[in-house]
C-alpha cells in the first residue's frame, strides 16, 4: 500500500499522506516526501504543493511512537555516553532533512489539515508555509511533553517564531491541544473552514499562488524564512540585491508590470473622462 498518493494537475501537487489504520508519520513515509519533494521542485510543471491527510479524520496524528522507542532503546543499549550521543544528533538524519527539505522548500506549500494534526503532525504542517484547517472534532498540538519527551522535529524552533515565545510555552509545557477554530484565534492555522472544506479552500488558495510568478515567489519566501535570522540592515541589503537582479533578469517581471502600468493609465483616463 501507498504510504504517500501524489497527483498534479494544473500546476498543482496534491500529495495525499496515507498511512493506515492511525496516520502516524513515520521513517517510510518520510522518506517517500523526501524524495517526492526532490522531485517536485524540479517539475516545472509543478507551481504549489498541498498536502492531505488519507486516513479519515486525520492528516498527521502524530510521527510513530514505536519508532521513537525503538531508537531509544538502542541509544540506551549501546553504552555511548551523553556528550557523545548529543554531538552524534546534531547531523542530520533522514527524518530531519525531510522537515528541512519542506520548510526550505522553493515553491509555496499548503497544509489542508483534515483532522488530527499533533506532535510531529504539527511539526510538519509548521513547515509548510500556509495551514487551511477544516472544523471538527479533532485537536492540534504539541502533545510531546505529556508522555515524556519534548518536540525533536523543529516544534520548539517553529512554534515560537510563529505565535512567540509566551504561547509556545504554553503550549508546548502544557503540551496543549486546540480545537481547530482555536488554533485559528491564535494564528497557529490561517484559516478554519467547514468539515470537509480543508482541500477545497487549499486548492483555493493555490490556484491563486499558481498564477504568481515562480521566480518572484521563491525570492520572497527564501527571504522572509531568513528574516529572523538576519539583522535588518543585512536582510535589506540582501532583498534590494535580488530584487534589482530580478528585474534586471526576468523578462515575465518587466512584462507583469508594464501591463499593470498601462492598466492603470487606462483606469486613470476612465476616470478623467467619468469625472468630466
Amino acid at each position: 500500500m501507498a504510504l504517500i498518493n501524489t497527483n498534479i494537475a494544473n500546476g498543482i501537487a496534491i500529495i495525499t499522506l496515507d498511512n493506515p489504520s492511525k496516520g502516524y508519520l513515520n521513517g517510510a513515509q518520510a522518506a517517500l516526501i523526501s524524495a517526492s519533494l526532490d522531485d517536485l521542485a524540479t517539475d516545472d510543471n509543478v507551481k504549489v504543493v498541498v498536502f492531505i491527510g488519507g486516513v479519515p479524520g486525520v492528516f498527521i496524528r502524530h510521527y510513530d511512537v514505536s519508532e521513537l522507542l525503538e531508537l531509544a532503546e538502542k541509544l540506551a543499549a549501546s553504552g555511548r555516553s551523553e556528550a557523545d550521543i548529543l554531538e552524534a544528533a546534531r547531523a542530520d538524519n533522514p527524518i530531519s532533512t525531510m522537515y528541512e527539505k519542506l520548510d526550505c522548500f522553493p515553491k509555496p506549500t499548503i497544509a489542508a489539515i483534515n483532522g488530527y494534526c499533533q506532535g510531529g503532525g504539527l511539526e510538519f504542517a509548521l513547515c509548510c508555509d500556509f495551514r487551511i484547517s477544516e472544523s471538527g472534532h479533532f485537536k492540534i498540538g504539541l502533545l510531546e511533553t505529556t508522555i515524556g519527551i519534548f518536540p525533536g522535529a523543529g516544534g520548539t524552533q517553529r512554534l515560537p517564531r510563529l505565535l512567540g515565545e509566551a504561547r509556545a510555552l504554553d503550549m508546548i509545557l502544557r503540551g496543549k491541544l486546540l480545537a481547530p477554530e482555536e488554533a485559528h484565534s491564535i494564528g497557529l492555522v490561517n484559516d478554519c473552514v467547514p468539515a470537509g472544506r480543508a482541500l477545497d479552500a487549499a486548492l483555493e488558495l493555490a490556484e491563486e499562488l499558481a498564477n504568481r510568478s515562480p521566480r518572484a515567489l521563491r525570492e520572497a519566501k527564501a527571504l522572509i524564512k531568513s528574516a529572523l535570522d538576519t539583522p535588518l540592515i543585512d536582510g535589506c541589503v540582501e532583498e534590494r540585491s535580488r530584487f534589482s537582479a530580478l528585474i534586471a533578469t526576468d523578462p515575465n517581471a518587466r512584462q507583469e508590470m508594464a501591463a499593470f502600468l498601462a492598466e492603470s493609465l487606462e483606469e486613470g483616463v476612465e476616470k478623467v473622462r467619468i469625472d468630466a
